[in-house]
């Protein structure tokens, strides 16, 4: 097994890193489409050293902050004239989606993959939050609170009301008002509204003339494009809220693909407990025979990224067997996917296991139950 240690000093990640930095700097403070003077100071020092590493290797470099752009979107991140270190770039990574040249999943995984991100301090120390308020109130309150983060990451106004009139989250108001926010202004198509993609539930960015985008790699895969699961009329947006990013990132999306695993393992005799109260795991799943399996389910697009994140499964409540699991479009996407995961899997890991969600289900199929003595006997096999 290969470490990744080397990356914290590698000049080529450092790039990627600030590269991530610009793209969402520029998101942020400006649409990435109309450039204005002065650019973030992230977005100037992302094109300075990105023409050092160009001239570096005889390269022509980018002149602009925005030709700097088109990179982002038109060049795949493994033929750019950079020194990359092994499993950092895939063949087809790129920082701007290519046809609607908005920041793709990656672009958001670089940003936020160091433990003290603010993207991460956020999700952790919300979650812990939740969870130690929740145990005050009752055992299912955290399991109806990470069902609501994952299943309605966009509310209307009526919406709102009615999930802070619920008895299990009423007493979580005004934490949740903090991670519900107004979606940016670019979501409401004039004439038209706000729509919500079918398959994840977030609200889609209009582009073009009368396409929708969807921030989910997988939603777009799917398709020539995300379906739309409703319209939200222009008069209903008023007071329209959204989950916000980072909870969108690692509690959301990875919570889609929990209850799709959570359909398939459901059976006569299996017991699935989604979201039990904890921060070990995603869900525990115990057997006929009393095995009990801990899952915690991930949904990155950078397999040795999220290596970089893996820690053992805690033992909180106890299990005995415990995996992390990535949805099959992940390894469908890139076949070697839980190879790189496994090749940088740091040593502190120890042999945490990465599965696919079909591998999962393949391994929770019911075992045959051993002959006993007697039906050997019965059936004419000899002792």
């Amino acid at each position: 097994m290969e470490s990744t240690a080397g990356w914290e000093n590698d000049r080529g990640v450092a790039l990627l890193r600030l590269l991530a930095d610009a793209v969402v700097a520029l998101e942020d403070e400006t649409d990435l489409d109309s450039f204005r003077l002065p650019y973030p100071a992230d977005a100037q020092r992302a094109l300075n050293h990105t023409v050092l590493a160009c001239l570096r290797r005889g390269a022509e470099p980018p002149r602009s902050v925005p030709e700097l752009l088109e990179w982002c979107g038109e060049r795949p991140l493994a033929s750019w004239p950079l020194d990359l270190p092994r499993d950092a770039a895939g063949p087809d990574d790129r920082l701007l989606d290519e046809e609607s040249g908005l920041p793709t999943e990656l672009v958001r995984e670089w940003w936020a993959y160091r433990a003290d991100s603010p993207a991460r301090r956020h999700d952790r120390e919300a979650m812990s939050w939740a969870l130690h308020r929740c145990r005050q109130l009752s055992p299912e309150a955290y399991t109806a609170f990470r069902r609501l983060l994952v299943e309605r990451p966009v509310l209307t106004h009526t919406e709102w009301f009615s999930v802070i009139s619920d008895p299990l989250l009423m007493e979580l108001r005004d934490f949740l008002g903090d991670l519900y926010q107004e979606p940016p202004p670019g979501s409401l198509r004039p004439g038209l509204g706000c729509a919500q993609c079918l398959r994840c539930g977030t609200l889609l960015t209009p582009v073009a003339d009368t396409g929708w985008w969807c921030e989910r790699d997988s939603c777009r895969t799917r398709g020539t494009e995300p379906p739309i699961g409703r319209i939200i009329e222009p008069e209903r947006c008023a007071g329209l809220v959204q989950l916000d990013r980072p909870l969108r990132q690692f509690v959301a999306r990875p919570g889609r693909a929990a209850l799709e695993l959570e359909a398939g393992l459901r059976r006569p005799g299996v017991t699935v407990e989604m979201w039990p109260p904890t921060l070990a795991y995603t869900m525990r799943v115990t057997f006929p025979d009393g095995r009990v399996w801990a899952l915690d389910v991930k949904d990155w697009s950078h397999p040795a990224l999220l290596a970089r994140t893996a820690a053992p499964v805690r033992p909180e409540p106890a299990y005995d067997e415990a995996f992390w699991v990535v949805p099959d479009h992940r390894v469908t996407a890139r076949a070697d996917y839980l190879a790189v995961f496994h090749r940088n899997r740091p040593p502190a890991a120890g042999e945490l296991t990465l599965l696919s969600e079909s591998e999962v289900l393949r391994r929770a199929e019911p075992r045959p139950r051993p002959a006993a003595s007697g039906d050997r006997e019965e059936s004419g096999v000899d002792a």
